[in-house]
């Protein structure tokens, strides 16, 4: 039986991106499957769910490794971490190593050095490199000689987006392919059927306001700073913004737009079960990272046929055509986030315009299209 170990931050990442994989590893390959990632942090996710999730992957035979990573590659905790990955590691040989999200991959590649050197293949896919066309100086600074460097310790770069794929190819790994990312089941979000009236009304959103919706985390790069402060340039009182996630930037974003006078129309929901119904019932979706692989929840929006103001940066180009799915505007720039929202908000025909435009340019992201180019990979290498 071959072994696989799996690695990554924390736990929600497996459950949210890769938990078919696991599955299609142990029961379709008959793989015998690791994973380590710190399986206490529960910040970012539903606590329930994801301890019954991990409940699940012990009743299946996964072998847990919990391994505190520190999300910063420069954390603390991570000179424990990599000791006690580079014991999982060379306890037991794997024939393959995957591993995900950067400072967590970065340690799992240094750590990794001597079983490669016995046969071990290593593959690193990169859910989105710290530097792109448009990142500051600082981080190709930082991020860029680090990761071409640790690119000679890897065997496969799996990237989710073509820019970072057509960079990856300049890198020593042998072998770089891209997927659509991990998918999104844009059929069940499309057949997703709600009274938005209703649903509005359960949100506190009144029925005649036009709904603008955000899904991800509270955090510096997810950037909902921006929207906040374009509603605050907005002379308008019928939006209102709906944020779903978790994070510890939700007082800060709170403070921010009750000086601003926007405050009872900011509506934090906190983590959400319901992200096709509310996508069905958002009037716009705003998706204004700094830094994104791809970014699920955009195509999510898209799926609904939901126009996306969105920033203009690295793996949300993929999908986004500005004027004809939206918007796209950059990630600093409140005043074009607010004109463009403005544009959209004014004119329900415009809106409709851009259903089927945003349908069809997340179909390549279909689920199951992007499952089996991964799985395609993992068949080569096992």
């Amino acid at each position: 039986m071959k072994r696989v170990l799996i690695v990554a931050s924390v736990i929600s990442f497996i459950e949210w991106f890769n938990k078919e994989n696991v599955d299609f590893l142990r029961s379709t390959l008959g793989c015998e499957v690791h994973i380590a990632c710190d399986f206490e942090y529960m910040l970012d996710t539903d606590e329930e769910r994801t301890k019954t999730y991990i409940q699940k992957l012990c009743n299946d035979g996964v072998v847990l490794h919990n391994i505190c990573f520190d999300r910063s590659p420069f954390g603390k905790r991570n000179v424990r971490a990599f000791k006690e990955l580079s014991n999982v590691i060379n306890g037991t040989y794997f024939d393959l190593i995957h591993c995900h999200t950067p400072a967590a991959s970065m340690m799992t590649r240094l750590a990794a050095v001597k079983t490669r050197k016995k046969g071990t293949v290593v593959m690193y896919t990169c859910h989105g490199f710290h530097f792109h066309n448009a990142s500051p100086k600082k981080n190709w600074i930082m991020y860029y000689p680090v990761e071409r460097f640790l690119s000679h310790f890897c065997d496969y770069i799996v990237t989710i987006n073509k820019e970072d794929y057509n960079r990856a190819k300049t890198f020593s790994a042998k072998n770089v392919r891209y997927i659509p990312s991990v998918g999104v089941d844009i059929n069940r979000i499309r057949n997703t059927v709600v009274n938005k009236a209703e649903y509005k009304k359960q949100i506190g959103v009144p029925e005649d306001a036009v709904m603008l919706l955000s899904v991800g985390e509270m955090i510096e790069r997810k950037n909902h700073e921006v929207i906040i402060k374009a509603l605050g340039l907005l002379d308008r009182k019928d939006i209102y913004y709906v944020i779903c996630g978790k994070g510890p930037l939700r007082e800060y974003l709170c403070d921010m737009a009750d000086k601003l006078g926007i405050g009872d129309r900011v509506i934090f929901l906190g983590f959400r079960k319901d992200i096709p119904e509310l996508c069905n019932t958002a009037d716009i979706s705003a998706f204004p990272s700094r830094i994104e692989g791809l970014g699920l929840a955009g195509i999510e929006a898209m799926a609904a046929g939901v126009p996306l103001v969105s920033s203009n940066v690295h793996g949300i180009l993929d999908y986004v055509i500005d004027g004809k799915t939206g918007y796209a505007c950059d990630p600093e720039d409140a005043r074009a986030f607010a004109d463009a929202i403005e544009k959209l908000c004014k004119d329900s025909t415009l809106r409709e315009s851009m259903r089927e435009n945003c349908l069809k340019a997340v179909e390549p992201f279909e689920i199951n299209n992007a499952l089996n180019e991964m799985w395609n990979i993992y068949k080569e290498v096992l």
